[in-house]
């Protein structure tokens, strides 16, 4: 106890870890009093996602516990279930840890009220990694046992796999297009993470909400912007029934990925062969889902600017370069007032710093050879 009162810091207040703490070993206790194995028969799973049912965010929670129940041939079972069916999105990480839940599917930065350097994974602008890059810093360069020292500074009774590497999310959906950073001054925006940060230091009036609640709160005036994900969650959620304006590329959420998580007892309680196929299917989901969005993403891009007459402007670079300088000055006052967070920067920049010149220096870039093909001046072809 003595050591993770120390890692406890005064940007924390949001979350009380005591109550926290004694929920969560309360649960644990529960857990540990009927293992999951005792009984005969397939171990059921209860999940809970983050997102609503009609999200394909969800779907990919859904395609997770698919290859999960095929792979065992039906010895585990795992049914999941929309955002709200047992708690609200933000409160998953406290159901899992406590054993309301056997699991769940979302982002770590969903858990920023709890310990702020959550949000580290995938919130921010990744040091010019993109979110497999982070992934990769995750598995191989250290990032795997600073996530449990983090859940474990809380008392979190969880296992957590990050998986799914995100795109690079839009700016967001605004009244007008954004053409200065000052324009975001006093906007009731929409984010959630480090990005409230981020945004509130560039001035506008942030607003952390769940995915389903934004449209309707951009529609009763409550908010005059927000930022979500995707062409596809942004399409089917309503966003282009309440704006036809969407700022395309940003900072803020530049190497995100999603996150399964399991209850701690539960896990452990699992064999070890069941248990490897819960590891193994994560990553394979994750490439899985990377495919698959970049095919439906890519069609509800185009369907957004043919059918719902949405228009898509490039963020401006000025304002690209205000957001690196705000998280720049938020990630310091937080390092300084956290010594989780700042460990985790340095661990951080430092596999970034290898990895994006390498990437910088060897990968080809594809615009020339989209103009090639697709540009105004590509020849057509045949």
């Amino acid at each position: 106890m003595t050591k993770r009162h120390k890692d406890k810091t005064s940007s924390e207040k949001t979350s009380s870890r005591r109550s926290f703490l004694k929920v969560a070993a309360a649960g644990a206790a529960a857990t540990v009093a009927t293992p999951a194995l005792a009984q005969t028969g397939p171990t059921s799973m209860r999940f809970q996602s983050t997102w609503p049912a009609k999200d394909i965010f969800h779907e990919y929670a859904q395609d997770y516990a698919k290859k999960v129940n095929d792979m065992t041939g039906g010895d585990l079972k795992i049914e999941v279930l929309p955002a709200g069916a047992v708690v609200p999105a933000f409160q998953l990480l406290e159901a899992v840890s406590k054993g309301t839940l056997d699991g769940g599917h979302g982002v770590l930065a969903y858990h920023y009220g709890k310990q702020n350097a959550l949000a580290l994974w995938g919130s921010g602008p990744g040091y010019a990694m993109d979110a497999n890059m982070l992934l990769a810093w995750h598995k191989y360069g250290g990032g795997k046992q600073l996530l449990e020292k983090l859940y474990n500074s809380i008392g979190a009774n969880v296992v957590s796999f990050p998986y799914g590497p995100m795109p690079s999310q839009p700016l967001g959906w605004f009244k007008k297009p954004v053409q200065k950073a000052d324009d975001l001054k006093g906007v009731k925006f929409r984010t959630v993470g480090i990005s409230i940060d981020v945004f509130t230091g560039m001035g506008a009036a942030v607003n952390a909400l769940p995915g389903g609640e934004i449209v309707s709160a951009m529609d009763r005036g409550l908010l005059d912007a927000a930022e979500f994900n995707n062409a596809s969650s942004d399409r089917v959620l309503g966003f282009p029934d309440v704006s036809k304006v969407c700022m395309l590329q940003s900072y803020h959420q530049n190497a995100e990925q999603f996150e399964i998580m399991f209850n701690k007892d539960k896990y452990n309680a699992l064999p070890a062969k069941i248990r490897a196929i819960l590891d193994n299917a994560a990553e394979a989901a994750g490439q899985d889902m990377a495919w698959k969005a970049i095919d439906r993403y890519s069609k509800d891009y185009e369907e957004m600017q043919s059918k719902d007459k949405v228009k898509f402007y490039k963020t401006p670079d000025a304002v690209l370069q205000k957001q690196l300088e705000i998280f720049d000055q938020v990630a310091e006052k937080k390092s300084a007032e956290n010594p989780l967070f700042k460990e985790i920067v340095e661990s951080q920049m430092a596999f970034a710093k290898r990895a994006t010149q390498w990437e910088q220096d060897t990968i080809t870039n594809r615009r020339m050879a989209y103009n090639h093909y697709f540009g105004p001046n590509a020849k057509k072809k045949t």
